[in-house]
Order: structure tokens, then sequence, then C-alpha cells
């Protein structure tokens, strides 16, 4: 084998260890702040307002804080005069969400809403079949 050819190999190989390197510093870097943000998610607290409006509404199930993240107890209320509103304190990841019933959708709304903005609404029948779920505002 010819000295330049293995001498050229060598610098190839140098660089490329050094680029990994550096490379892997940047990764750590950009992971250490995904943990960051990670553990303020998990603990951070947050104030979600829920509305709902509409006729005929039987009854509003809700995240209000209890139980984990993946899975919330919810509060119900029954037979509430509309227009309904409730803030509730949230933890970190746990998503906040509202979910109507009512005899007859077609005026019924649901909304989340973070700090003065409506994260998630809903309309008639899609409230109905899904209410307003949203992501959490300390992570999304």
């Amino acid at each position: 084998m010819k000295r330049t050819t293995r001498t050229t190999r060598t610098v190839v190989s140098v660089l490329a260890a050094a680029g990994l390197a550096l490379g892997l510093g940047a990764c750590s870097e950009v992971a250490e702040k995904a943990v960051d943000q990670v553990d303020k998610g998990v603990t951070e607290s947050y104030e979600i307002t829920y509305e709902v409006t509409g006729k005929g509404v039987e009854s509003i199930d809700y995240h209000a804080g209890q139980g984990s993240a993946m899975e919330p107890k919810l509060e119900s209320e029954k037979k509430p005069a509309t227009p309904w509103k409730k803030t509730v304190k949230l933890t970190g990841i746990m998503p906040p969400a509202v979910m109507p019933v009512a005899l007859d959708p077609r005026d019924l709304t649901c909304k989340v809403i973070y700090q003065g903005k409506v994260i998630k609404e809903a309309k008639a029948e899609q409230a109905m079949a899904g209410g307003c779920v949203a992501v959490s505002p300390v992570v999304g």
C-alpha cells in the first residue's frame, strides 16, 4: 500500500472521529435540553378554563387534575346550567379535556382556554363525539 493512500485514510479517520465527537457534543446539549423540558413538563402546573354552551346538556365530564397524566380521574356534573364555565389546575402532561353530553347537540359548543386563548374548540356533533381534548400547554 502506498504511503499517500495510508496517510489519506488516517487523516480521513481522524477527521471523522473529530466530527463525530463534535456532533455527539451537540447531541448531548440537545438531549439535555429535552430532558429539562420533560422534567418541567411533568412537574409544572397550569390553569385551564373549560366552557360549554348549548341547550339540554345532560352532563359534562372533565379532567380536574386528579389521577395521573396517563390515567386522569374524570369529574362530572349532571344537568349543569349553561353556559357552564369551570377553571381547574392541571399538572404537567395531563391533557385538558371537557366532554359534554346533550340530547340535541346542534347548538353544543365546548372550549378549552389557556391564558385567555382558545386552544381547542368543538361544535355540534364533533363536541358530542369527542369533546374538547387539547395537548398540555406546558409541553405542547
